[in-house]
């Protein structure tokens, strides 16, 4: 349980004359008023006493008072905090008497707590860093983003080349129906010689059956000229006979080729052939593309990951408020970074994240709680209360939601007391530090 603030005794310190404040020790403790009155000086006076001197406001003194500053602060600790005389001069006592400085209240007292302005009005980054800070993983989320923004830009890149091979790719021309590979003119001439020599093989058959043909012509005519070699004619026309049966057999099944189809592709083998180069150019510019779309996919599933683990990181630690979180170096509440927060959530943020950077100080220092509509204060004070936290605020106001009212430098229901008493006093020396 962090250190809380009881009671406050006040004296002449800027605006306020005299007030004495009972606190109560959890939720919000609201210090209402017009503009002037003296709301402000109640949270400065607390600075000054418990933070030292580089709190002491410039003029500090009440304009008009020919009496010094006088400040006490009783702390739940049971220390009693208290500024005065001329010097303002510092006393800390314990419960057992025993007097000490401003290194004791320096043990628990967080400089935030007493100057949340301090914290609001630093960047991004800085308010980021201190959240981290907090929950010990600075380190290693400001690595996982490095490596994010890395993968991000390796990715950015890819993708921009990936564009390009599929655009270029996309402008290939393509031929339907153009062979696979590019035709050699040699290869073609060569097939169009070997038809031509089958051809000519073929014409030397079809020559010799003619030759055949004639020959068994005149062997006829022979035979009726010379009966009389009859026997032996008879022996050559029957082995002619026989070759003509074996000739007619192989001419039978003979077809010759035709060259067209080789002839138009000699004559027209530079289209082909640039027809081909297109198409292979073509599918590699698309091979070239899916390869770097299939990188690009992969940086995409690498940057998942490494979001994955950032948000893992987070979720797991000790964060001082739910949907608090850091993205890209900057807190985030509910979603929104401190730019697109409400001045409500703003605050309630910048108090969570203060009180977690030291439990021992269980109070915080909040002025201007009227950009909080009523439900949302009443909100707040809940939650203060549900966190153990005394918060002091001051509040434009004279409602029912604010604890007490400060006006004209006392507390409001005191204000016509203590004027009655000073009309009596016929000299300052009457007046008592400490007393109202």
């Amino acid at each position: 349980m962090g250190v809380k603030i009881n009671q406050l005794e006040i004296e002449n310190v800027k605006r306020i004359k005299a007030v004495k404040i009972e606190l109560t020790e959890n939720g919000l403790n609201v210090i209402g008023g017009k503009n002037g009155q003296g709301k402000t000086s109640v949270l400065d006076s607390i600075a000054w006493a418990l933070g030292g001197d580089r709190f002491k406001p410039s003029k500090a003194q009440r304009e008009g008072s020919v009496a010094y500053p006088h400040l006490k602060v009783t702390l739940s600790n049971g220390l009693v905090v208290e500024r005065k005389g001329k010097n303002s001069s510092l006393k800390v006592t314990d419960p057992e008497g025993n007097k000490s400085g401003q290194q004791v209240l320096n043990g628990f007292i967080d400089e935030l707590a007493i100057n949340l302005p301090k914290f609001m009005n630093s960047t991004s980054q800085e308010k980021a860093r201190t959240l981290l800070q907090i929950i010990g993983v600075g380190e290693q989320l400001y690595a996982l983003e490095k490596k994010e923004k890395e993968l991000y830009s390796e990715r950015l890149q890819t993708g921009r080349i990936a564009d390009q091979k599929k655009k270029y790719a996309d402008e290939q021309v393509f031929y339907e129906g153009a062979p696979n590979e590019l035709i050699s003119p040699s290869e073609l001439i060569a097939q169009q010689q070997a038809i031509l020599a089958r051809n000519g093989e073929n014409q030397r058959k079809r020559m010799a059956l003619d030759s055949i043909k004639q020959s068994l012509v005149f062997a006829e005519q022979d035979l009726i000229r010379a009966q009389e070699e009859y026997r032996k004619k008879q022996e050559y026309l029957d082995k002619l006979k026989n070759d003509l049966v074996i000739a007619e057999k192989d001419a039978l099944d003979l077809q010759d080729e035709s060259t067209a189809e080789l002839e138009e592709n000699i004559r027209n083998i530079d289209e082909i052939n640039r027809k081909v180069r297109a198409n292979l150019d073509k599918e590699k510019a698309e091979e070239e593309a899916r390869n770097y779309q299939k990188i690009y996919d992969n940086l995409t599933n690498d940057i998942e990951k490494v979001r994955k683990e950032k948000l893992d990181l987070l979720t797991n630690a000790n964060l001082p408020l739910p949907e608090l979180s850091v993205e890209d170096g900057e807190i985030t509440y509910k979603g929104q970074k401190w730019d697109n927060m409400s001045g409500a959530e703003q605050l309630k943020v910048s108090t969570a994240i203060v009180r977690k950077l030291n439990p021992n100080c269980g109070f915080i220092l909040l002025d201007k709680l009227e950009q909080m509509d009523p439900q949302t204060l009443k909100e707040f004070g809940q939650w203060l209360e549900e966190q153990g936290l005394q918060a002091i605020g001051t509040r434009v106001s004279t409602g029912d939601e604010c604890s007490i009212i400060i006006e004209d430098g006392y507390v409001k229901d005191e204000h016509q007391i203590v004027e009655e008493q000073t009309v009596e006093v016929e000299a300052p020396k009457a007046w008592e530090p400490g007393k109202f």
